[in-house]
């Protein structure tokens, strides 16, 4: 069965679907990233920002939840909010942590407390980037692909 291009339309005026098809470009594979925040419009525009970007996206709403479809889906990257109800973001990244299997995914902390002693708290957790709410998605895309790249440091405490 082949698989659709999920960004490829057939609605534009000026393609007919046939010329539609010669275009479009089979779909690669891209990574997986976990988005984990406790407000579903969050949740959303944050999903589909990464997917517009070509990246595959599962999320969860609080923490026990990340740790669970962490372990379950193994993401390349996760995007966690810190306040979280019952288990808080920092906790189920050490959570995270523990597990062998996912101690080097990615954490990049997404949060309304932009002081220095949050975010300290979250690299002692070990997070790899910290971004505050609201945020530039240019920004989030740029720390995500450099975390996501190969040549990437796999830490962005004080990008450039």
């Amino acid at each position: 069965m082949p698989v659709n291009d999920p960004l490829a339309t057939s609605g534009l005026p000026s393609l007919k679907s046939n010329e539609v098809s010669k275009q479009a470009q089979p779909v690669e594979p891209k990574f997986l990233i976990l988005v984990v925040d406790d407000a579903a419009d969050n949740l959303a525009v944050i999903s589909l920002a990464l997917q517009q970007q070509g990246y595959r996206v599962v999320t969860a709403g609080n923490g026990e939840d990340a740790v669970t479809v962490a372990a379950q889906t193994h993401p390349n990257l996760i995007l966690m909010d810190i306040n979280l109800p019952g288990l808080d973001g920092l906790a189920a990244t050490r959570r995270i942590r523990q597990n062998e299997a996912l101690r080097d995914v990615p954490v990049i902390a997404i949060t309304a407390f932009g002081t220095e002693g949050f975010q300290r708290a979250a690299y002692d957790a070990g997070v790899a980037g910290y971004l505050t709410k609201p945020f530039d998605f240019d920004r989030m895309n740029q720390l995500v692909a450099r975390l996501l790249s190969p040549a990437g440091s796999g830490s962005l405490i004080n990008p450039t």
